[in-house]
């Protein structure tokens, strides 16, 4: 079953289901031109045209926590982490110091939770995972105390429940509405394959089950090295990944970049697909060069003799980057954009024979957004140096992110979505 639709504003699902047309304003460049398809317990969900906003946001910067220099608690090393709590709060893992700091929602330091060790509260090695229960209790992930650490809102420490040791990742930790936590986690199923997933705590920080992420009948194209006691393996740059995410509603949402396609996998058992018709991006030939460079002398570190080993880098880049689920049930997917060569001036270039080369290339950060039921609402462009690692929070008209300025000094920053065409940005 397909249905077309064409509408200039949000349509419920209910009635997406029954209409062919919904009748809106008279720019067609602003219309909203969605195909519907039922396969089998599949429903997707297809942007031929339009959006429901009639430009991309921008994003406006109304709160900011950092400083080139002042007070300690406002100074910025290393944000590894950071979470927003129900009223606003801000959380803040900072590895260079390292410390786990509350800020008020106007940015005002609150209190330090824990420090530095292994005694009750303390962490150790934390990889800066951090969720905030809908009760207003804070957790932390530290694997180098192999432990979640579990703090009242206020700081006291209530808990710690039990982590796999030794294990980091970049991976956030992930809170949904019902209470539990979920971290990654690896394993191996009955076949013997090595798999990733998420293990659920409930509520009270008793291990419930393990969820497999989604998987997608793929081989990522790779480079290798290898030599006696020592491997080494690499995706090509610029080869599409598999992308998933957890959402604070309690599914996995993710995608095979092969193209553009992204799915929600309900908790009914049922899956969403929403795909969106865009233009590919290609892969200027100096970005390839450089990007070549960098994978080579990253092998030849650990095997000086190597040699590229893989596919060429491929000559387009996949639809999109990431996949990120908001705190308002939207989805944000970042697609890939055109390069754009740094300035000299900004290249972190090393004196050190033996250090990597520069990386000359950087693309703008831009994001579809859909609502949960696969309605494509538009674009957000975001400011220059705004960083998707940690990954941002969505949340309706805000985003939470960590941008740099021209100094390199990290700001937390709150951003206001906004109609206007530039928006400064927050860049200091």
């Amino acid at each position: 079953m397909k249905i077309r639709l064409h509408s200039t504003g949000a349509v419920p699902a209910t009635l997406l289901t029954a209409c062919l047309i919904a009748c809106g304003g008279d720019d067609p460049a602003s219309r909203l031109v969605v195909e519907r398809d039922t396969v089998g317990d599949t429903l997707v969900v297809r942007t031929l045209a339009g959006s429901v906003w009639e430009a991309p946001r921008s994003l406006e910067p109304e709160m900011r926590i950092g400083a080139f220099e002042g007070e300690d608690e406002y100074m910025l090393g290393d944000v590894s982490g950071f979470a927003v709590g129900p009223d606003g709060s801000i959380y803040i893992y900072d590895r260079q110091v390292p410390a786990l700091r509350k800020y008020a929602p106007d940015g005002t330091y609150v209190a330090t939770f824990g420090r530095e060790g292994g005694g009750p509260g303390e962490y150790k090695q934390s990889d800066g995972g951090l969720a905030v229960l809908p009760d207003g209790r804070v957790l932390l992930r530290d694997p180098g105390n192999a432990r979640i650490n579990v703090y009242s809102a206020n700081g006291e420490i209530l808990d710690h429940w039990e982590l796999r040791g030794g294990y980091f990742t970049s991976r956030p930790l992930y809170a949904d509405t019902a209470g539990r936590v979920l971290t990654q986690i690896w394993g191996r199923n009955a076949a013997g394959e090595r798999y990733g997933g998420l293990q659920a705590y409930g509520p009270a920080g008793v291990k419930g089950d393990s969820l497999m992420a989604p998987q997608w009948d793929y081989e990522p194209p790779t480079l290798s090295g290898s030599r006696e006691g020592m491997s080494m393996m690499n995706s090509v740059p610029f080869s599409p990944t598999g992308q998933w995410t957890f959402s604070p509603y309690g599914y996995y949402v993710g995608g095979l970049s092969t193209r553009y396609a992204v799915d929600v996998f309900r908790p009914d058992g049922g899956v969403l697909r929403i795909e969106r018709v865009v233009d590919p991006v290609a892969v200027n030939a100096d970005e390839k060069a450089n990007a070549e460079e960098r994978a080579t002398h990253n092998f030849r570190r650990s095997f000086p003799d190597w040699k590229w080993n893989g596919p060429g880098i491929p000559d387009r880049k996949p639809p999109f980057r990431s996949i990120y689920a908001g705190r308002d049930g939207r989805i944000y997917v970042q697609l890939s954009q055109p390069g754009e060569r740094i300035p000299a001036d900004e290249l972190d270039v090393s004196q050190d024979p033996n250090a990597s080369p520069p990386n000359r290339w950087r693309e703008p950060v831009l994001f579809d957004v859909f609502e949960a039921d696969g309605t494509y609402l538009g674009q957000i462009r975001a400011p220059e140096r705004f960083r998707t690692g940690p990954q941002p929070v969505f949340d309706g008209d805000r985003v939470w992110a960590v941008v740099t300025d021209e100094l390199d000094v990290e700001y937390l920053t709150r951003f206001r979505l906004t109609d206007r065409a530039e928006a400064d940005g927050g860049r200091g």
